[in-house]
């Protein structure tokens, strides 16, 4: 996005702010417009996937690999923004390299490095003796 696009709907969501209480078409038109730039300047998702992601994050520091697995894949189903996508496929990575499916784990990682390709993993995730090694190759294109 450019720098004159992410000004015009920083722009846009300021005036709906200022016309909130308006409740004309026009004006809920607009609205909804604006509520769907905001969510692609800033990355976000459908409130439904949302609470999927979230839920499978939770699930995940609970240790509960299977549910967290339905879950992320469920919030990517029903919609996340960019950057969640990209965490969410790399918690997926996570799971599938826990269970022993290096295959999966590397697809995961694969569509996270798609969706971002200056994507990296932080000290401690690219210190793991499995998923570390498999998110370099991939990283490197091997």
């Amino acid at each position: 996005m450019t720098r004159r696009r992410s000004l015009e709907l920083v722009a846009a969501a300021a005036l709906g702010l200022l016309l909130a209480g308006c409740q004309t078409e026009p004006m809920k038109a607009f609205t909804s417009d604006a509520k769907s730039a905001w969510g692609e300047l800033t990355g976000g998702g459908s409130s439904k996937g949302q609470a999927a992601f979230n839920a499978g994050l939770k699930q995940y520091d609970d240790g509960d690999l299977q549910q967290s697995q339905k879950s992320l894949q469920a919030g990517l189903d029903q919609g996340l923004g960019k950057g969640d996508q990209v965490t969410a496929h790399k918690y997926l990575a996570f799971i599938h390299c826990s269970l022993g499916r290096n295959g999966a784990c590397r697809d995961e990682f694969r569509k996270a490095v798609a969706l971002d390709p200056s994507m990296e993993l932080a000290p401690a995730e690219a210190g793991h003796p499995v998923w570390g090694p498999i998110f370099r190759s991939v990283k490197a294109g091997r």
